[in-house]
C-alpha cells in the first residue's frame, strides 16, 4: 500500500513524525490526519490496547 502524500505516520526506527512518503510502511504508524495526533501515535496505541484488555477481561466474565 503506497503511502498517503497528505497525510501523518509515526516512524518506529527514528521515532519522529513523517509527513506523506517516508521509511518503510513496516516500520510506521499511521497514516494520521495531522501532525500532532501522529506525535501522540504510541500514547493512543497504548490506550486503545488498556480498553481492548478491559473488553477482553469482561468479556471472560461472562
Amino acid at each position: 500500500m503506497a503511502a498517503d502524500p497528505n497525510a501523518w505516520y509515526y516512524c518506529l526506527t527514528h521515532r519522529t513524525v513523517e509527513h506523506g512518503v517516508g521509511c518503510r510502511g513496516s516500520d510506521r504508524m499511521g497514516p494520521y490526519p495531522d501532525e500532532a495526533t501522529a506525535q501522540r501515535a504510541l500514547d493512543l496505541a497504548r490506550q486503545r490496547t488498556e480498553s481492548e484488555d478491559e473488553s477482553d477481561r469482561e468479556w471472560g466474565k461472562r
